[in-house]
């Protein structure tokens, strides 16, 4: 089952302890779209500036990345972010940011695209992705992200939207500012009560807490010896965990598939951190992420 993604799409200048790496892919819809296409066919709606390499745009395409949504605004600059990270993996501190041709984004949808049965909307302004939503037809699954610039700042906007999606993916701290509940659990039944049917919170290296109604699911991190740049990893989960519920033709109600998503999830995620950018996701396979999968199932039973 076709995902259709909705997002940023960018080129970034990142310093980790590992060292300082110049124009990587990155940009949230990538992430997501790259992850989730281990599972299912995605495709892809952003916008760059003709400055970006054609070279991602074939990495996209062969990975059966319908690249057809994304617009490339002829001299204009693509959407750049310049951060770095300490020893805390779980914090960015941003230098620099350059919206570019990303500033006037308006999602355009290719002809046929709104019947795609699975939609992620990424972390954009909450009036179009509430655009993006009624445009899709009537059935579509819809899970967004979002963060604290729209949390505090627009959350009449944020709130309608919230009334029309099935699954938030959001991290501790957005989900407490959101709630205004100091308690995780608090926090997330109190989000759910704006509209979703699933709430998924993440918590970084403390890995992910799940809500569905009254029912509540906890998974730690995958374990890993050495990170070395965590820039994508939440897109990475979020795409990891829709590609496998669009995999399984899952609805948003149901606990036993987003209990597995979560964990398809956290795997993508522990591959991405593992090298800069997308490189390590460039190299894995599909029997890996099984294996990676399987030995989590056995390193949580008891």
């Amino acid at each position: 089952m076709t995902i259709l993604v909705v997002g940023s799409v960018a080129l970034d200048t990142l310093k980790t302890i590992h060292g300082k790496r110049t124009h990587l892919l990155g940009g949230s819809a990538v992430y997501f779209s790259v992850a989730a296409s281990f599972f299912t066919d995605v495709r892809l709606v952003g916008v760059v500036g003709d400055d970006f390499p054609k070279e991602h745009i074939d990495f996209l395409e062969h990975k059966n990345i319908d690249t057809s949504g994304l617009t490339v605004v002829k001299g204009g600059k693509t959407f750049h972010w310049d951060g770095e990270y300490g020893e805390n993996h779980n914090i960015a501190i941003t230098h620099d940011t350059q919206l570019g041709v990303f500033a006037e984004f308006k999602p355009h949808l290719p002809e046929g695209w709104n019947t795609s049965p699975y939609l992620f909307l990424g972390n954009i302004d909450p009036t179009l992705q509430l655009e993006v939503r009624r445009k899709m037809k009537p059935g579509t699954m819809v899970a967004m992200d979002t963060m604290n610039y729209w949390i505090q700042g627009a959350p009449a906007e944020l709130d309608k939207i919230l009334a029309e999606v099935d699954l938030l993916i959001i991290n501790d701290g957005e989900a407490k500012l959101m709630s205004g509940e100091r308690n995780e659990i608090t926090a997330a039944e109190a989000v759910l009560e704006k509209g979703p049917k699933a709430v998924v919170v993440k918590k970084g290296e403390h890995g992910v807490f799940l809500c569905v109604g009254t029912v509540c699911f906890y998974a730690p991190a995958y374990p890993l010896r050495k990170v070395i740049d965590p820039t994508g990893a939440g897109d990475t989960f979020a795409g990891g965990l829709m590609g496998y519920l669009a995999s399984v033709q899952a609805s948003p109600s149901d606990e036993e598939a987003l209990r597995r998503a979560c964990i398809y999830g956290s795997v993508m995620a522990s591959f991405t951190v593992e090298d800069w950018s997308l490189d390590r996701l460039k190299t894995a396979t599909r029997e890996e992420i099984d294996l990676r999968y399987n030995a989590f199932r056995k390193l949580m039973h008891f």
